[in-house]
């Protein structure tokens, strides 16, 4: 977990991604990795000469993509060391394959510029699903700084690591933390437990309440700095988070849930926050 790992494409998102990324690894003290990918033919040797003319200017304008990227993050954050590189394959794949050091991989909601297909919906969709380190989705608009993160959970599973990445997140920030339980039914007490067909839900709120404050007093304990707010919302868990986003500098998911949470990153719900966010969406892959 050495280095900061951001996707590029030219366009004006991937730029934003660029320059969240290299606030991050300032505030993480890690270098900065910019990635784009090209076709992997482009490294093979052409065997009809009048090709080569073509590679050439394809890989010399994937390299001026790269470089002008880098431009931009060290205009950001002069202190912060970045390095850029040409990678081979699809892109989703070609990001993947570097993130192996990383501390978290960004990528831009989507692409639309000279280089188009790294940071296309499909792809970002591909990596955030399948990448085995923190991967945060950086939408084109730059928003006001609120100094608050905001993190959705479910109480029987607050000690996934989306919580430790949501209050380091908040320390780093120095911002409040804003820990938000969404519920739809009551939530089972044991194996077999059959959920009731009527319930009180200020009774059931209470309840979830208590439990979500019992399952985050370690995490006080570790990071006692950070300003802690316990939220409970009975209601859908997109529409919920999606304005909970409105307020936060970053949104903070696992990749999975239970109760409220079933599905959170798997199909409708996690389209929905990536094309509603107000602010970055960081997804934290579930512990196996």
């Amino acid at each position: 977990m050495n280095v900061v790992l951001v996707g590029t494409d030219g366009s004006d998102s991937a730029t934003s991604a660029v320059a969240w990324a290299a606030e991050e690894a300032s505030r993480r003290g890690l270098p900065l990795r910019v990635l784009h990918a090209v076709a992997p033919w482009l490294y093979d040797t052409p065997v009809d000469p009048r090709f080569a003319t073509v590679r050439t200017w394809l890989l010399s304008t994937g390299g001026e993509v790269v470089d002008a990227a880098v431009t931009a993050a060290r205009e950001r954050d002069p202190a912060v060391v970045v390095e850029g590189e040409l990678v081979p394959g699809p892109a989703a794949r070609a990001l993947l394959s570097r993130a192996d050091d990383a501390a978290m991989i960004v990528l831009g909601g989507h692409g639309t510029g000279p280089a188009t297909g790294l940071l296309l919906g499909s792809t970002t969709l591909q990596a955030v699903s399948h990448a085995k380190v923190p991967a945060v989705v950086v939408r084109g608009l730059e928003p006001e700084v609120r100094g608050e993160v905001a993190v959705g959970v479910d109480t029987v599973t607050a000690g996934e690591p989306s919580i430790g990445f949501a209050f380091e997140a908040a320390a780093l920030r120095g911002a409040r933390l804003r820990v938000v339980h969404v519920w739809s039914h009551p939530a089972s007490t044991g194996p077999g437990d059959m959920q009731p067909l009527v319930y009180d839900p200020q009774v059931v709120a209470g309840e979830e309440l208590r439990r979500l404050e019992e399952s985050l007093v370690a995490w006080r304990d570790k990071f006692p700095t950070v300003d802690v707010t316990s939220e409970v919302v009975h209601g859908r868990p997109a529409r919920v988070l999606a304005g909970a986003s409105a307020q936060a500098d970053l949104l903070v998911v696992g990749t999975r849930g239970r109760g409220g949470f079933v599905g959170l990153l798997l199909g409708s719900v996690s389209h929905a926050l990536l094309h509603r966010a107000h602010c970055p969406l960081a997804v934290v892959p579930t512990a196996p």
